[in-house]
């Protein structure tokens, strides 16, 4: 199954699938899944622009919207995480995960899904240590602070992914922290020298994601933020010898997140190093710049390389941002004994389907999963394991799909995922605005968060309407 991997996407919808199928032409392939890592800016209105942290000359609509609306639909069924520079509203409608638009597929604040058997999971947005051990508690309309914290990753959720077997595949905006060490770092600080105290005092990264991919060892590690292309391999110990326990919940110094002062969308970008890797190769003559108008050499993309690593590392790519002559985007093979027959040159209809164990985990840590600020303690991780298995004898017996002609009934705990989630407008789009168009819009409660938890039989605490204000 071939798989399409892009950075930091800024909103720019267009040009990322134009290149989708350019790369497509150049190398007579066709690519079945694409996965977004972050600051992909689901901006359906003017009013949503209004939830997005960033300076005022870097609001703009974007193209995620003709997309929402009907006017263009994806070509590729594609996958996404979110970034420290987004529509922060929408996502939190869908904090489980949902269709953000037809064939685009939110994986949640954090989430596992299954794609043709490949088990993909993601946390979405960045680390800063102050807001990591508090509870949900961002409301709209949101202020200067909560604008900001609201995309700051939970404790909460990074223990909920730490319970989660082996993923094929993990997708952060973040980078985890120290990954420099496991690549070319000097390679990294020629292109981004600004990196150099940061790799210097440990602060470049996540610790948090770096306690995850000990922890899960997936075999590929895809990540953005910091606008450069760098590869690294992680040899894990042996099975048996290494810690399964939760990532740390004290992480060291806050690995500050990209600077939105007012005059500088990107200006203070930091994070690890480049290997080189046959597997993953390249092209790559990346500068040292970070705005968004400049541009840089052009880089010839390569054809993918097929290869599954051993299960011992992980494989770690972080890619750039959308614009010309930049290394935004990387197509890999990934083998899968799911994969649907087609005909040369025809994209497969990959099924996409909720993954048991995160559905069991979503259950177990439900009683967890704070509104306020204050988060209340969590169970110790044998406990918490024993919850999950207690959880997944209940996910076997009731999750399943409805489609009486179905031909996963019969299997325990496998449910499509539109057979549960729909997407909907649940906001209007561009030119309805009026006169409220630079305000904060009104809480939407999302269907597909109430159909989520009906299925699993938990409250839908994401339903903030009481709380609505125009």
């Amino acid at each position: 199954m071939k798989i399409a991997v892009e950075g930091c996407s800024h909103g720019a919808l267009d040009a990322i699938y134009q290149h989708l199928r350019d790369l497509e032409a150049r190398h007579n392939y066709t690519v079945d899944l694409l996965l977004m890592c972050g600051d992909f800016q689901a901006i359906r209105n003017h009013r949503d622009m209004q939830c997005m942290a960033v300076p005022q000359k870097y609001k703009q609509l974007g193209d995620f919207h003709k997309y929402y609306t009907g006017d263009k639909t994806a070509p590729v069924l594609t996958i996404v995480i979110g970034g420290n520079h987004e529509a922060s509203n929408y996502m939190s409608e869908l904090y489980h995960g949902g269709w953000l638009a037809p064939n685009i597929y939110f994986l949640g604040h954090a989430g596992c899904i299954q794609v043709n058997g490949i088990r993909i999971a993601g946390a979405s947005g960045i680390f800063k240590s102050n807001d990591f051990s508090l509870g949900f508690y961002e409301r709209l309309p949101y202020d200067h602070g909560t604008m900001r914290s609201i995309y700051h990753i939970r404790e909460f959720n990074v223990r909920r992914l730490s319970l989660l077997s082996s993923p094929d595949i993990f997708l952060s905006h973040d980078w985890p922290q120290h990954i420099e060490r496991h690549g070319d770092t000097q390679g990294l600080l020629r292109r981004k020298p600004f990196f150099r105290q940061d790799v210097q005092t440990g602060n470049l990264g996540s610790p948090p994601l770096m306690g995850l991919l000990r922890t899960l060892k997936p075999k590929w590690w895809f990540s953005a933020h910091l606008h450069v292309r760098f590869q690294a391999t992680v040899q894990h110990e042996q099975s048996g010898t290494g810690s399964n326990s939760l990532p740390t919940t004290s992480p060291p110094q806050n690995p500050d997140e990209i600077a939105i002062a007012d005059d500088d969308f990107d200006a203070v970008e930091s994070q690890n190093p480049p290997i080189e890797d046959s597997r993953l190769q390249t092209t790559s003559h990346n500068p040292d710049e970070i705005t968004l108008e400049e541009e840089e050499e052009e880089v010839i993309q390569s054809p993918p390389v097929a290869y599954r690593p051993q299960p011992s590392m992980t494989n770690f790519l972080a890619l750039d941002k959308c614009l010309p002559k930049r290394e935004f985007m990387e197509v890999i093979d990934v083998p899968t004994t799911s994969d649907e027959s087609t005909m040369p040159g025809q994209r497969c209809m990959p099924k996409l389907t909720f993954d048991p164990e995160w559905l069991a985990i979503s259950r177990a840590f439900h009683p967890f999963f704070s509104m306020r600020r204050r988060q209340a303690d969590y169970p110790d991780e044998a406990t918490a394991r024993a919850m999950v298995a207690e959880e997944m004898v209940w996910v076997k017996s009731n999750v399943h799909n409805n489609e009486a002609n179905s031909s996963d009934v019969t299997l325990p705990g496998i449910r499509t995922i539109l057979d549960c989630q729909t997407f909907v407008q649940s906001a209007p789009g561009p030119g309805s605005e009026g006169a409220q168009k630079n305000q904060q819009p009104p809480w939407y409660t999302n269907t597909q968060t109430t159909a989520f938890c009906d299925m699993l039989g938990i409250q839908n605490v994401i339903d903030f309407s009481s709380d609505n204000r125009a």
